[in-house]
């Protein structure tokens, strides 16, 4: 009897056991390196269809914003982008080559739902534009939906500057 009590925990055990962690794409670890560091870091994830993201190309936009932050690290993200390049955009917006700016494109373009990409670092992905603020390689801030508020987003990154009780 006490041989199938051990059997059978050996059975449960090995049937709940942890699956190992899959290791991340590797723009994900890439992007999950950049936001690791100790400064300020900005991912924001965008298209060039995208309307709102369009928007927030606009001379006091993001070219303004990112001039206006030296300290801070941004990642521009391209996603659901159908295959667009973006580069025409970030040129017209000023947004050539910054160093605090580091451009990526995700390779799977689909906006399609059920074929897009809709998590990124263990992170719902749900609305482009959609801009995290993290800072030592943890979330503070995160807009989902819709375009930038710039004067909010300075707040946040000023916010994310301090220290926090949590930390």
């Amino acid at each position: 009897m006490q041989r199938l009590a051990v059997f059978l925990a050996l059975c449960v055990a090995t049937a709940l056991r942890a699956e190992p962690a899959v290791a991340p794409a590797p723009l994900e670890a890439e992007v999950s390196a950049v936001v690791a560091g100790s400064q300020v870091t900005i991912v924001h994830f965008w298209a060039p269809w995208c309307p709102n993201c369009k928007a927030e190309m606009s001379p006091d936009g993001w070219a303004k914003f990112i001039a206006a932050n030296p300290a801070v690290k941004f990642v521009f993200l391209n996603i659901w982008h159908k295959g667009q390049d973006p580069a025409p955009k970030l040129a017209a917006a000023g947004l050539g080559a910054p160093p605090n700016l580091v451009l990526l494109t995700h390779p799977n373009p689909s906006r399609k739902q059920a074929d897009r990409l809709n998590a990124f670092l263990g992170l719902p992905l749900t609305w482009i534009p959609t801009t995290w603020v993290f800072k030592d390689g943890r979330l503070r801030f995160a807009f989902n939906y819709g375009e930038m508020r710039f004067a909010m987003l300075q707040q946040m990154v000023d916010d994310s500057r301090e220290a926090w009780s949590r930390d």
